[in-house]
C-alpha cells in the first residue's frame, strides 16, 4: 500500500480580528482534499506549542448549527491560539466524523428520529467515528513542532497523535454551550465515545 505523504502546496497571509495568522494549504498523495493549517507566531522552535485539530463541519462551522458545538470549538480554538501569542489550527476535511456530509444529513434525519449520533452512524454503515489523524500528525511535523499542548476533549484524538509520533504534554479542555439541540450530542460524546467533558447533566435531560 502506497505510504501517505503530503505537499505544501501555498502559504498566504491571514488577517483576521483575532490576530494576522499564516495559512498553509496541504495536498496529501492519497486524496484529493486540501488540508489546511492556521498559523500564528513562531511555532519551529518553541515546545508545547498549542494546538487545535479539528474536522470540517460545514453545518456548524460555516452555518452556525446548534445541532453540534464544532462552530463555538473552532471559534474558541482560534481565539485562545490568538490569545496565547502562538499556535496552530489544523483544519482537516474529514465531515461527519469522516462519512461525507450526504450521510452526515442522512443521520441528522435519523437524529431526528431519536437515533443519537453514534447509532445513525451504525445504521448508515459507518462506524461511530472514522476521522483518521495521519494527515495532521505530517502537517505537525512539516511545520517542525516538537511537542503541543491539544485542544480536545478527546482521547481517541490524543492517543492517535502520540501513536503517529507527536509528543502531547497536555490536554487543554474544550468547554462547550450546552443548548436544547445540542444536549443529547454532547451526553453521547461523554457516556459512548469517552470524551473528557463534566457537563453536569445526565442522559435524561439532554433528551428533553
Amino acid at each position: 500500500m502506497e505510504t501517505l505523504k503530503i505537499k505544501r502546496k501555498v502559504s498566504a497571509r491571514i488577517p483576521t480580528d483575532e490576530a494576522e495568522f499564516m495559512l498553509h494549504l496541504y495536498h496529501s498523495n492519497l486524496d484529493s482534499k486540501e488540508h489546511l493549517a492556521l498559523v500564528l507566531g513562531q511555532v519551529e522552535s518553541p515546545s508545547d506549542v498549542l494546538v487545535r485539530v479539528h474536522s470540517e463541519c460545514f453545518t456548524g462551522d460555516v452555518l452556525g448549527s446548534n445541532r453540534c458545538d464544532c462552530g463555538e470549538q473552532l471559534l474558541c480554538a482560534k481565539q485562545q491560539i490568538a490569545d496565547a501569542g502562538s499556535g496552530i489550527l489544523i483544519y482537516l476535511r474529514q465531515e461527519g466524523r469522516g462519512i461525507g456530509l450526504l450521510d452526515k444529513l442522512h443521520a441528522y434525519n435519523l437524529q431526528d428520529r431519536g437515533y443519537d449520533t453514534v447509532d445513525a452512524n451504525l445504521l448508515l454503515g459507518h462506524q461511530a467515528d472514522e476521522r483518521d489523524y495521519a494527515v495532521a500528525a505530517l502537517i505537525l511535523k512539516d511545520l517542525g513542532v516538537k511537542s503541543i499542548r491539544l485542544l480536545t476533549n478527546n482521547p481517541q484524538k490524543i492517543d492517535r497523535l502520540q501513536e503517529l509520533g507527536i509528543c502531547v504534554v497536555e490536554r487543554v479542555p474544550v468547554e462547550p454551550t450546552i443548548n436544547d439541540e445540542n444536549a443529547t450530542y454532547i451526553t453521547t460524546k461523554v457516556e459512548r465515545m469517552n470524551h473528557l467533558l463534566d457537563i453536569g447533566i445526565s442522559s435524561g435531560a439532554a433528551g428533553k
